[in-house]
């Protein structure tokens, strides 16, 4: 279980410090795909990489089953099972994917075991497996590729950051077919999903709703969905499913 007490996070501007995350507490429980939506500049993708380790809060304490890891690295959370997709996938020039993918389970996977990670992600694996991760993959390729190296990983919890940017329909509808494969292997363990799109909403188990970087909203998926869908009236002026873009 993820727990987050007290969360805040500022960055200095030009007019002294500005304040991203402010004050928030919250619970991921095992075996839960929690999505986290909100209008754009809300502090979704901050709280990402606040739970990731790629950025350190200024006040709060973040506890992973019950260990407190408010100022452990990246790399010692990827240990303690913490996995984070990246909003824009990283290209590796000259690394294949059956390379990637061992890195990733830390082991040498055989091409059988890497073969069925890419099929899980929905990718005919012979035609993958020896690829490069390189400028030749388009952006849906290159995420599902992703989510198979944290389905290799194997954690006890996954954090993507707005999986659906800068993908195409087609990728986004296959996209979402792996993210419901994911929830009904929910013993794996736990999703955390930034996004701001309808569908991916609509499988996830409970929603969080981020507006000004403060907890507005959180509930099951059942209870908060459709005042998202229905009204603007619980995050502001705008809807949250009419807002992408990067927080």
């Amino acid at each position: 279980m993820l727990e987050l007490k007290h969360i805040s996070f500022d960055v200095a501007d030009g007019k002294g410090q500005k304040e991203i995350i402010r004050d928030i507490s919250l619970t991921i429980p095992d075996h839960t795909f929690v999505a986290i939506t909100g209008p754009n500049g809300g502090g979704k993708s901050t709280l990402a990489k606040l739970i990731a380790g790629i950025e350190q809060p200024t006040a709060g304490q973040i506890l992973f089953d019950g260990e407190d890891i408010t100022h452990k690295s990246i790399t010692e959370r990827a240990n303690l099972g913490i996995s984070f997709a990246f909003q824009q996938p990283v290209r590796f020039k000259g690394i294949q994917v059956l390379d990637l993918l061992r890195i990733a389970a830390g082991k040498e996977l055989s091409i059988t075991d890497a073969c069925g990670y890419l099929s899980e992600v929905g990718l005919c694996a012979k035609d993958y497996v020896r690829r490069e991760v390189n400028a030749s993959l388009s952006g849906g390729e290159l995420k599902r590729i992703e989510i198979a190296t944290v389905l290799a990983r194997g954690k006890k919890l996954s954090v993507f950051d707005e999986p659906e940017a800068g993908i195409d329909l087609w990728s986004f509808q296959s996209l979402i077919q792996v993210f419901e494969r994911m929830q009904q292997r929910q013993q794996d363990g736990s999703i955390v999903v930034i996004s701001h799109q309808e569908r991916i909403l609509n499988i996830a188990d409970e929603i969080v709703v981020l507006a000004k970087g403060q907890v507005v909203q959180q509930g099951p998926r059942a209870e908060i969905l459709p005042g998202l869908l229905g009204t603007t009236a619980a995050v502001g002026a705008c809807s949250v499913l009419e807002q992408g873009g990067r927080a």
